[in-house]
């Protein structure tokens, strides 16, 4: 009884959190000048991604100060692409809350209620996988928003997985970051329950396990940027081995840390 209330409670907070949080972003925007208008809704998703975090009992050990996230674009003013493994829908919320980016996502997400239009709003790049033109499509989208001075993140290996290894990774960032010269930061996450992964079911079987958790301990760990090469494939491998490393020292993290740690989500600035 206790975590079918947890998971209603907590499914009604997030509609009503992404409800209000978009409409303040809207607010917000309309009274800013114009040129101001992507600074407004990096910090709204921040605060909204943190919010959700804290809604669904998410708890992230990791080495950001309180309010530090990663900036979107290098030294140059040229984007950045951010690369994570990808294991739980919370994925999502841990991105928006430490890293400036929008992100490449599965075309099926467009369509979805109130998810779908705020994922739009925010600019995030759609792709089907299947599709090899939209995957062309999206390449360009990538290697313009970089070119523009935008955070792309992706979770190049395509899906979500169970465990810690990091699987094949897709090209196309990759692609779109040599075009563009722009940096590669590979991120690394692990959660400290697998009961917090997503794996061989339906998305309303993932949430409501997810939703039904007292808290959901993980650790997500930032690597150095790596400089694009000439050759993606080569920076595709160098990447992958990358974040393969993050991943472990996440794990570590969480092996490590005192029992009764629960970690606390930065606070917004």
């Amino acid at each position: 009884m206790r975590s079918a209330m947890r998971f209603s409670l907590r499914t009604m907070s997030v509609i009503g959190c992404t409800v209000a949080d978009f409409a303040g972003m809207e607010l917000t925007r309309l009274v800013s000048p114009s040129r101001e208008s992507t600074e407004v809704t990096r910090r709204w998703m921040r605060r909204y991604g943190r919010q959700v975090l804290r809604l669904l009992g998410g708890r992230v050990l990791s080495p950001f100060r309180p309010g530090s996230f990663l900036p979107g674009q290098d030294a140059s003013g040229v984007g950045r692409v951010f690369v994570m493994n990808h294991r739980s829908m919370l994925d999502v919320f841990v991105y928006l809350s430490f890293v400036e980016a929008n992100a490449l996502s599965r075309g099926d997400l467009a369509g979805w209620p109130i998810i779908g239009p705020v994922a739009r709003r925010v600019g995030t790049v759609f792709v089907d996988r299947q599709d090899k033109a939209s995957g062309s499509a999206a390449v360009a989208a990538m290697t313009e928003a970089l070119r523009g001075g935008r955070g792309i993140l992706v979770f190049p290996e395509g899906t979500t997985f169970l465990g810690d290894e990091v699987r094949p990774f897709r090209a196309g960032a990759f692609v779109a970051a040599e075009r563009a010269r722009a940096e590669v930061v590979p991120l690394g996450i692990a959660y400290q329950s697998e009961a917090a992964c997503y794996g061989d079911e339906s998305f309303g079987a993932h949430w409501r396990r997810l939703g039904s958790m007292p808290e959901v301990l993980l650790a997500l760990e930032p690597g150095e940027p790596i400089l694009p090469d000439a050759d993606p494939e080569k920076l595709k491998e160098q990447t992958r081995d990358a974040v393969q490393a993050l991943v472990r020292r996440a794990r570590a993290r969480l092996e490590a840390s005192p029992p009764g740690n629960a970690g606390v989500p930065a606070a917004v600035p």
